[in-house]
């Protein structure tokens, strides 16, 4: 059984850095192999010239991955990432950005999943990311 997004929501709240929390990130889906997050527009999350920083998108990659693993894991395990790839192709302007996270291998001791940042308003693809993961619990 999947667990709920409420179940993940906590999972958030309870396994992140306060500066991760402050992202305002909320579970919006998830699935056997995949979670999507939303990460709402803040003016305080933009860079000169009104565009949403790269820095908080790969945050959010990042962080829709533990949340997609936990999600297939039936709960949090402790993990660490072990390499992200990321590729970013529009800038995202006053809109919220959903992160679909969707695992693509997960092992006994490593994880692999492809994401894809959306500008919400739009649809457009605004980047793409990929983790590997190494589980240690």
């Amino acid at each position: 059984m999947t667990m709920t997004t409420a179940e993940a929501d906590k999972i958030l709240s309870a396994n992140f850095a306060p500066w991760v929390l402050d992202l305002g990130l909320a579970v919006e889906a998830l699935g056997e192999d995949r979670a999507v997050l939303r990460l709402p527009w803040s003016d305080r999350l933009s860079r000169e010239g009104g565009g949403l920083s790269g820095q908080a998108l790969m945050a959010a990659a990042d962080t829709a991955t533990v949340i997609a693993v936990s999600a297939a894991r039936g709960g949090f395990v402790p993990m660490t990432t072990v390499q992200q790839s990321t590729s970013f192709q529009r800038a995202v302007t006053g809109s919220d950005v959903l992160i679909e996270a969707v695992l693509t291998k997960l092992g006994r001791r490593m994880a692999f999943a492809d994401i894809t940042m959306s500008d919400q308003r739009s649809g457009a693809v605004a980047a793409r990311a990929s983790t590997v993961y190494a589980l240690l619990g």
